[in-house]
């Protein structure tokens, strides 16, 4: 429920701080009041489209904040998961406006966009005003209404359609692994050819990428490699050179080695060092004598590097990972090529399935027009009552055909468009496109009156009580009284009878402090409540003051029976 309302500067409202009751909240005061305000005020912090003609003249910014109470188990509480906002046993939402158009959303503290914010609010109010986009216009809700009026009796079709529609999702996706249709299959064979081809011909081996990455480096340095071998050479070999000069120290040492141990090690390890600079000079000259460069194995060398690169951004980047992919589109090959009967136990599986979703989707079709007859024969009984004496109502159900079992969902096919004529003489047509304010109001009260159509807990009207008085007045009334038993209703009255049957009044008036007009917000009680019942009545004595007390005295003694 509804909590609390903060409004901050909208319109001519200073600050007003209204603490709602669960129940029926009646809104009342004199035309021009500013009853509207309030009300805009909620659909502003519900996420309705914000202007600058809300923010009140002579400030930059204008602010709403709503503190509800939601019940354990509601809706609520699954959509701030979703949104990963943390949930409390208080949910606050706030919004602010500024003049230059810009302004921010918050929920329980979390910064939200409009539209996050209209996912949280469309379970936690339903509201019902002649400027309002109504929840009823939208099919999809018209056929979850007619769901609730259908009740338990849809259950075990609906679930026996989502095990079918599971088990089929199981089987198409079989399918694509068969490649689906023949012609799809063929394609897909025809690609699998190609690329174990391409694979099998490069031959490839491990380790061969990183053989070409050296072979390619040589290549690409091979005249600094030979300018420094024959440098080396020169160095190494030939008289006086590194080799010849260190055969010469070990000579020396050898004189020296009878009479000094050390120079006897000396020589040992000079004679070592001697050998391996032969060897080295050896390599090196045996190198510079047969380094020759072969300009068709750099090419063919580059070549590989590429072929190579394009398979790895192809098929995997490296290798091993080629060979893997190789290995699972064989294994794909061979299904396809060997999967003919596979597939066509698949596909009559597929088909028997859809005449089963088919008939399953008849069924509740069948339940749902049903229950709508039922329904919308008491909805237009209830309208009757609220003065809308020649209204029909119904359920319009589109036609569909067994091709169209495929998109099917878990709801089934039907495609619902509730149709309404408030006029003797009048065709029927879309709600959208035929039904004013207050008539959509009365109609939403004599749905709500026989089913639950939502699962907001709180459900706003406004204008309710348009174009009606006497019984009628108190039929709204006792309605309100009503519905209010099981969720909290927050309504704009003229009307003593529903003003009466409030379990919680307001009164809404205008006044001028220091020049300026503003408007405020005050919670009526006993005698207070007395005092507006009389002016609504259009009275000042004695025998208005009577009817007031009569009215009050009825509306307890119906709430009492409920």
């Amino acid at each position: 429920m509804l909590a609390k309302l903060i409004v901050e500067n909208v319109a001519l409202i200073e600050r007003a701080e209204i603490e709602f009751s669960d129940g029926l909240n009646v809104l009342s005061g004199e035309t021009g009041a500013g009853k509207s305000v309030i009300l805009d005020s909620i659909n502003f912090v519900l996420g309705a489209k914000a202007d600058r003609s809300m923010i009140r003249s002579g400030e930059e910014a204008c602010s709403v904040q709503a503190v509800f109470l939601p019940e354990s188990g509601s809706p609520v509480f699954v959509v701030l998961d979703e949104l990963g906002i943390e949930a409390d046993e208080e949910l606050i939402l706030s919004r602010r406006y500024r003049a230059d158009g810009k302004g921010d959303i918050r929920v329980n503290g979390c910064t939200v966009n409009a539209a996050m914010l209209r996912k949280v609010t469309s379970v936690l109010v339903d509201v019902h005003g002649q400027s309002e986009h109504f929840s009823l216009l939208s099919e999809t809700n018209q056929l979850k209404l007619l769901d609730k009026a259908a009740g338990a009796a849809l259950a075990a079709p609906k679930e026996a359609l989502a095990a079918l529609l599971a088990e089929n999702r199981e089987i198409a996706g079989a399918l694509r692994t068969l490649g689906g249709d023949e012609r799809e299959r063929g394609r897909r064979i025809d690609i699998l050819q190609y690329q174990m081809r391409e694979i099998d011909d490069a031959a490839l081996r491990e380790g061969e990428e990183e053989e070409l990455a050296e072979k390619k480096l040589f290549y690409a340095n091979r005249e600094r490699i030979l300018r420094a071998l024959f440098e080396a050479s020169s160095v190494l070999s030939g008289e006086g050179a590194a080799a010849e000069a260190l055969r010469a120290a070990r000579r020396c040492m050898a004189e020296a080695a009878p009479y000094s141990k050390e120079c006897a090690e000396l020589e040992e390890r000079l004679e070592s060092v001697a050998l391996e600079a032969e060897d080295i000079a050896e390599t090196v000259s045996a190198l510079c004598e047969g380094e020759e460069y072969d300009e068709r194995e750099a090419q063919e060398t580059e070549s590989r590097l590429d072929l190579l690169h394009s398979l790895k951004k192809k098929y995997g980047d490296s290798i091993a990972k080629i060979a893997a992919y190789r290995e699972e589109i064989g294994r794909e090959y061979e299904l396809l090529t060997h999967g003919e009967e596979e597939l066509a136990k698949l596909s009559a599986a597929r088909e028997k399935n859809l005449a089963r979703i088919y008939a399953l989707c008849c069924e509740l079709t069948r339940l749902r027009r049903a229950a709508s007859e039922s329904f919308c024969s008491r909805v237009e009984q209830e309208l009757r009552t609220l003065n809308i004496k020649n209204a029909r109502f119904c359920a319009e159900f589109r036609q569909y055909s067994e091709q169209d079992a495929g998109r099917a969902t878990a709801d089934g096919l039907d495609s619902v468009s509730l149709q309404f004529s408030a006029n003797a003489g009048e065709p029927l047509k879309p709600l959208s496109k035929v039904i004013s304010g207050g008539e959509m109001s009365r109609l939403m009260l004599a749905i709500k009156t026989q089913a639950d159509g939502g699962e907001a807990a709180t459900y706003l009207f406004d204008e309710i009580d348009a174009g009606i008085s006497g019984k009628t007045a108190r039929t709204v009334a006792e309605k309100f009284a009503a519905i209010a038993k099981r969720k909290q209703v927050i309504a704009v009255s003229h009307l003593a009878q529903i003003v009466a049957m409030a379990d919680k009044n307001f009164l809404i008036a205008k006044e001028e402090e220091a020049g300026r007009t503003k408007t405020s917000i005050v919670p009526l009680e006993e005698e207070a409540l007395r005092g507006e019942l009389v002016r609504l009545l259009g009275g000042s004595g004695e025998a208005a003051k009577t009817l007031a007390d009569e009215l009050c005295a009825a509306a307890k003694e119906f709430k009492a029976s409920l």
